[in-house]
């Protein structure tokens, strides 16, 4: 019988790994008997095509990026997406869909703050974020350019609806002037000790590691979705992966509202689909990047597809220099 597997990706390994093994692998399993086997060490770019290219492919199908999606894909070593067996219109966002990959979860960059360094006040803005001097204090920011140069951008001026193409020499320029005042961050719970440690008063983060951070500190440290930056986990198929089409019953068994609404309960990822937003028990929607994505930029992918390794590349130059 086909196995299909799922590699982390951006969700990392860890506790993304149980939750969605009993959010999605455990149902698929009850449903069709076939076992769901899942692979935490992370599905890069290097190693889908390794696989491919060797023709020794023992993913079906993998959590990626949207940027990393339209690359890989038009290098040839992705499955074009077969909307025959998935729908694709019942997605939150129209444009979470690709040639190559779907959505499959949501998540948000977001302005976190610490609430016992700012005397009551509480940024509302990127704008804010790069206000050193009404909001004093280290910032933090990934280390990568997805959310970092829209955030740049916002904070200039530049309203939600005009960020793409992204002007990379006015990004760069902004970033230049809180240079000196960030910290970037490479992982995820890097993020999270930064700001819970004190040695951040704000930080770009996802929405996911705030979360825990306003329960694990009674909601001194807390966020605004209000220019929040909300993005895409995207499943795509490796070419010659060995389920070959049935890999999709299975994506399409984690599109079931229900089983979005479960990894969402468990993990934070918001859910992809539109079904399932109204299904966030009303306690929870201030938790959801779905619930309050309209006040948010929706990211979009096709400027990555065709910038994202050159400019990361500049970017990093730009950190270390």
């Amino acid at each position: 019988m086909p196995r299909p597997k799922r590699s982390s990706g951006s969700t990392g390994g860890g506790d993304a790994l149980k939750h969605f093994a009993t959010s999605w692998g455990d149902p698929y399993t009850k449903d069709t008997g076939i076992k769901v086997v899942w692979d935490g060490t992370g599905p890069s770019a290097g190693k889908m095509k390794a696989m491919v290219e060797s023709k020794n492919v023992t993913w079906d199908v993998c959590d990626s990026g949207s940027g990393t999606c339209l690359i890989v894909g038009k290098q040839g070593f992705l499955d074009e997406f077969d909307y025959s067996l998935v729908d694709k219109t019942k997605l939150l966002r129209p444009q979470f869909a690709y040639k190559w990959g779907m959505a499959n979860y949501l998540f948000s960059y977001v302005i976190a703050y610490d609430t016992a360094k700012l005397g009551g006040k509480a940024p509302k803005s990127w704008a804010d974020f790069w206000n050193t001097k009404e909001f004093p204090g280290k910032r933090t920011m990934r280390k990568d350019i997805q959310g970092t140069l829209e955030a740049a951008l916002m904070a200039d001026g530049v309203p939600i609806d005009k960020i793409y193409p992204i002007d990379e020499a006015r990004a760069f320029k902004k970033l230049k002037e809180i240079k000196n005042d960030t910290i970037f961050w490479a992982a995820g719970a890097e993020s999270q000790q930064l700001i819970r440690d004190g040695e951040v008063t704000m930080g770009s983060l996802w929405n996911t590691r705030v979360n825990a951070l306003a329960k694990d500190t009674n909601e001194r440290i807390t966020w605004t979705w209000e220019q929040g930056i909300l993005c895409d986990g995207v499943w795509v198929v490796p070419k010659g992966n060995p389920a070959g089409k049935d890999v999709y019953k299975f994506i399409a068994s984690t599109q079931i509202p229900e089983r979005q609404i479960a990894l969402f309960l468990a993990f934070g990822n918001g859910p992809a689909s539109s079904a399932a937003v109204p299904l966030v028990p009303a306690e929870k929607k201030r938790f959801d990047p779905g619930s309050n994505a309209e006040v948010q930029l929706a990211i979009q992918a096709a400027w990555y597809g065709e910038n994202q390794d050159r400019v990361n590349n500049e970017f990093l130059d730009f950190v270390s220099s």
